[in-house]
């Protein structure tokens, strides 16, 4: 599966949502899995938006294609995009799928790692941090997610905002010692995002 990270400042809120409302066109497309997005709650006027698809050859065919004629409707109403893909290596707990209807909350963490260290820290993520996670009331699905240059990103869907803050301040900081994540990691970026229910696709 590939995954689509688009992040952007919005100048024309309105305009903006207006635009995607039109993304309903990908229902139709071969290969799509699912979007969805919403706003950062650190960043004002920051919009993060997640597209899934099954492989990367449907999602350039998309691309070739229709893509022009959806992102027309935004035209102007933001700056600044930002746009990575990602492909699909692990679930964190199970099953996943790009479904969006039950979460409120989308924790996104991307991570440069130092080439040396990636085949610890992938081990980590699934010996560490993902039964962390997995166990967590609130976390409702999750991946992991690679990109060239070592790169990879966390994503996790949380039932709410409370249950999200109380995994943060309880574990965090314990399990970082333990995966030695500091040691691993040369940049680390990352947002949380309040789901925008009209913008699911």
């Amino acid at each position: 599966m590939l995954v689509k990270w688009i992040r952007c400042t919005v100048v024309d809120r309105r305009g903006f949502e207006r635009g995607q409302r039109k993304w309903a066109g990908l229902l139709g497309e071969p290969g799509f899995r699912g979007q969805g997005g919403g706003w950062s709650r650190q960043r004002q006027g920051v919009a993060h938006i997640f597209a899934f698809w099954e492989s990367r050859a449907f999602y350039d065919s998309f691309m070739a294609r229709s893509h022009d004629r959806l992102a027309a409707a935004q035209s102007g109403s933001f700056t600044d995009p930002q746009v990575k893909l990602f492909e699909y290596r692990f679930d964190v707990k199970t099953g996943f799928e790009p479904r969006f209807t039950d979460a409120d909350l989308i924790r996104v963490a991307l991570c440069r790692v130092n080439e040396e260290r990636v085949e610890h820290f992938t081990l980590m993520q699934e010996k560490v941090w993902n039964p962390a996670m997995a166990g967590s009331p609130g976390m409702i699905r999750g991946m992991f997610a690679e990109a060239p240059a070592q790169e990879f990103m966390i994503l996790s869907m949380w039932r709410s905002a409370a249950e999200h803050g109380k995994y943060r301040t309880e574990r965090v900081e314990r399990l970082a010692l333990r995966a030695q994540t500091e040691t691993d990691i040369a940049a680390l970026s990352g947002d949380i995002v309040e789901l925008e229910p009209s913008w699911t696709v």
